[in-house]
């Protein structure tokens, strides 16, 4: 089993340009959040409490995360609950809202991360491997963590593998 140096690794790879990773902050966001709001209806009352896919698919993230470090984990899974609440508070409003804001934050996060490719002149990561679906968002938030100079054995070990960020025209003279 890959580790969390090895996902995002493998993940990094295609993500040395900075305006790729800038382009990421914002279209992983607006994926997930739409992904979603897609994902819940229908939803099922359990007790006091909703289920819908949503929350499955959640959970089984949440479960990956927590399987690579407790910390990260933590973390991501946090922030997936905050993407199922959001999901779910569109979820209640007419089909319109929700399925044209849910389908709107889908199409316009993934234009963002395709602009972004272009910078990095390479293929997105999922291509190749589908992990990188669950991956993306993790990444988002190790790279603010970097950015905020938290994680920095992390960053080293990932760039020991895939060398520091730069413009690609930078990686090209070097």
């Amino acid at each position: 089993m890959k580790n969390l140096v090895d996902h995002l690794s493998q993940y990094a790879a295609y993500h040395r340009d900075p305006r790729n990773i800038a382009s990421h902050f914002v279209g992983i966001p607006l994926i997930v959040v739409a992904v979603a709001v897609l994902l819940s209806r229908p939803e099922w009352p359990v007790g006091a409490l909703w289920v819908s896919p949503a929350v499955l698919v959640a959970l089984a993230s949440a479960w990956f995360y927590l399987r690579l470090e407790i910390r990260l984990g933590l973390l991501m899974t946090g922030l997936m609950a905050l993407s199922v609440w959001a999901g779910h508070a569109l979820a209640q409003q007419s089909t319109l809202v929700w399925l044209g804001s849910g389908l709107a934050m889908f199409v316009i996060g993934w234009a963002i991360q395709f602009v972004g490719h272009h910078y990095e002149g390479r293929k997105p990561a999922f291509v190749d491997d589908l992990t990188g679906l669950i991956v993306g968002p993790l990444f988002v938030t190790v790279e603010l963590a970097f950015m905020l100079g938290l994680r920095l054995e992390l960053k080293r070990a990932i760039e020991e593998r895939t060398g520091p960020v730069m413009l690609r025209e930078q990686r090209a003279a070097h």
